[in-house]
């Protein structure tokens, strides 16, 4: 979602065409969630479909120039004004890995984990020194690029907290006898959606 709602802010700026919308991305997060030009298009499809962008002209050089519409420029405004909500469904691939071995028989849980965290903290160096290397923006689009940084940062140091607390807890886990193995469930599971449990049926 949040590419969809980039690529209308910078529109509402004016009108670009798609090597131009995906370079004016690029060039506010510091190329750091690369897109590529086939993205751009059916993001664009998508809109048009919706009507927050329409055709515009094409220049000399045959590009195709998009602008945003008046429904596409409140949809901006309302993404700006609104919070990002995170929500439970969204996947940690790193949180379902250690969910999962910590169940199966013969994994080193604690090896996954230092693993994990020796990665982590490599890449915590380096984005701190890209951080180092730029401390002081000149320019708007030197302090988007560290705003990104900055987010990368907090989010691996987040990470390192997070497996240093795993790895606490499975130790406490262990002693209680309770970071057992669990075996396949041999029953056959029932077709059509899972059965709510007692908690969910009661909310």
């Amino acid at each position: 979602m949040s590419v969809r709602q980039s690529l209308l802010a910078i529109l509402n700026q004016g009108p670009c065409y798609g090597y131009q919308l995906r370079a004016e991305f690029d060039r506010r997060t510091g190329s750091t969630w690369p897109l590529n030009v086939g993205q751009i298009y059916n993001t664009l499809d998508r809109l048009e479909r919706d009507g927050l962008v329409r055709k515009a002209d094409i220049d000399a050089d045959g590009q195709n120039y998009v602008e945003i519409t008046d429904a596409g420029s409140a949809e901006v405004a309302d993404w700006l004004g609104s919070p990002v909500v995170r929500t439970m469904a969204t996947r940690d691939e790193l949180a379902i890995k250690l969910a999962i071995a910590v169940t199966l028989p013969g994994v080193d849980i604690a090896q996954v984990i230092q693993v994990q965290r020796t990665a982590t903290m490599r890449t915590l160096q380096e984005l701190t020194r890209t951080k180092n290397a730029t401390a002081d923006p000149e320019s708007s689009e030197q302090l988007a690029w560290l705003l990104v940084i900055d987010s990368l940062i907090f989010a691996a140091e987040a990470e390192a907290r997070w497996l240093d607390h795993s790895e606490h807890r499975l130790a406490r886990a262990r002693a209680a006898g309770l970071a057992e193995p669990l075996p396949l469930n041999t029953e056959v599971p029932k077709r059509g959606r899972p059965a709510k449990t007692a908690a969910a049926a009661r909310a």
